[in-house]
């Protein structure tokens, strides 16, 4: 019931609404998603201000890093394996260009998160419960979001992300010929969470550090991998990109029903991986301190494409060499087999770190967008106290139990939460249109964009962005 539910819920009411959104907003800001792409780039260098407790603030790539920890995760592995396995190669061409244009809807959410952040004592917090409140001036709607992402992201993809890697050790022992033994599972649960407590009651900075830290490995490491296991197969690259393109455009055996297939597939899986849209990437963005909200969004829209075009591709193509069987349930398998074919039994085990690194850092992030939303609508030190024990909670039950319904359930709450955000986004678009105005004309200038609350006074429940005297950088003299 739940997943035919589902099933409906995403094919005839999300994904053509959000593409409907997306369209909007690209056309509406002028392609902002590609053509300040190398604006992205420069802005990751920028160095972070001071937080209100004296300490250094959270950075432009730190916050990128907290979204990049949660975004990911097994969805960049298991998730992508499962559209292909199902919507077959041309899934992975829906969710590359779905990524491309929902590269607009991340940038205004993110932008938003940043105009209307409110300040913490170790930083900013913000995302779509704030903009609803402060923006919309519809805190009750702030509140339906904040408890849909604290239950999704906080307990239940937790709870995914757990049994990813408990499942993932236990086949790499299986490997070896050995039987995982029954207490291998509840002892995973336990280290995972003894190591997850011993960051998430460290507060904000300490999951920037780890985050900062773990991203870059784990990226890294995947994508070498991918890049070996398609140097071994470097003969099949034109095959591989042909069915792809045919598969995503209906051509030869793809038609009809398998076409659907292929395109609801791809931009499901695909949003569950890059977020864009979701709602959830905001409430790290707001954590940063940046001189222009612009800034921050156009930064996380390079996190749509990092996750999707880059990271989810090397799954793709780790798999689409290895001509593989397709099929109901055989995504884990996918990967898991491509893998061993090109590497040998022995990536299974570098599989399993990778997963490992990938699952962690995405328990980490999940935490704090549910802590986030916790805060929102809480700030008594007891309601918090309790989310982290529940959350602590799922992590270790995940790791022990079975989560088929819960990989349901968590597609029916991702998709109710995003069209929450998407609800809130469409009448604030004006907003974020007024503030790229502003931004693009600051680079025209040739300065660093500097954003206060006075040269928009026609906003309003802007909680931050004070006039006060701002130091710019007048050496910037390449322009948009």
């Amino acid at each position: 019931m739940v997943l035919t539910f589902t099933d409906f819920y995403w094919q005839w009411l999300l994904i053509p609404f959000l593409t409907i959104l997306s369209i909007y907003f690209t056309v509406r800001l002028g392609g902002v998603q590609f053509r300040l792409i190398p604006e992205m780039f420069r802005i990751m260098r920028d160095a972070p201000g001071t937080a209100e407790d004296g300490k250094k603030a959270i950075s432009s790539f730190q916050a990128f890093s907290i979204s990049a920890a949660a975004r990911i995760g097994t969805g960049n592995v298991v998730g992508v394996a499962g559209a292909i396995a199902v919507g077959g190669p041309g899934a992975v061409l829906w969710m590359w260009l779905m990524a491309m244009l929902l590269g607009a809807a991340s940038f205004v959410e993110s932008t938003l998160a940043q105009l209307y952040k409110v300040r913490d004592k170790q930083s900013f917090r913000g995302g779509p419960a704030f903009y609803m409140q402060h923006g919309l001036g519809k805190r009750w709607m702030g509140a339906i979001f904040a408890v849909t992402i604290t239950v999704t992201f906080g307990f239940v993809f937790n709870a995914v992300q757990s049994n990813t890697i408990s499942t993932a050790i236990a086949g790499s022992v299986e490997a070896t010929g050995a039987t995982a033994p029954g207490w291998l599972a509840p002892l995973v649960g336990a280290v995972l969470v003894a190591v997850s407590a011993a960051v998430v009651f460290g507060g904000v900075r300490r999951i920037a550090r780890v985050s900062e830290l773990l991203v870059p490995v784990m990226a890294l490491s995947y994508i070498l991998m991918g890049i070996v296991v398609v140097a071994l197969n470097v003969d099949q690259i034109p095959n591989v990109l042909a069915q792809i393109v045919t598969g995503g455009l209906g051509l030869r055996e793809f038609a009809g029903a398998a076409l659907g297939t292929a395109i609801i597939q791809g931009a499901r899986r695909g949003m569950f991986s890059n977020e864009a849209g979701l709602g959830s990437a905001p409430n790290a963005g707001a954590t940063a301190t940046v001189t222009h909200p612009v800034k921050q969004g156009l930064v996380q829209t390079l996190g749509v494409y990092f996750d999707t075009l880059v990271v989810c591709s090397v799954t793709a193509f780790i798999i689409l060499v290895n001509d593989p069987v397709y099929g109901e349930g055989r995504g884990p398998a996918l990967t898991q087999d491509a893998l061993e074919a090109s590497l040998g039994t022995w990536s299974l085990h570098l599989l399993t770190a990778v997963l490992l690194m990938l699952c962690y850092s995405s328990v980490l992030g999940n935490y704090f967008y549910g802590e986030n939303n916790v805060g929102f609508l809480s700030r008594s030190t007891g309601v918090m106290t309790g989310f982290k024990v529940v959350f602590l909670g799922a992590v270790f039950f995940g790791s022990i139990g079975t989560v088929d319904i819960v990989w349901n359930l968590a597609d029916t709450t991702m998709g109710f939460m995003a069209l929450i955000n998407l609800l809130a986004l469409a009448p604030l678009s004006g907003v974020v249109v007024a503030l790229l105005k502003d931004y693009v004309a600051q680079r025209k200038q040739g300065i660093d964009p500097v954003f206060t609350r006075d040269r928009l006074p026609q906003l309003t429940g802007v909680q931050c962005w004070e006039p006060e005297p701002q130091v710019r950088d007048d050496s910037v003299t390449d322009k948009v």
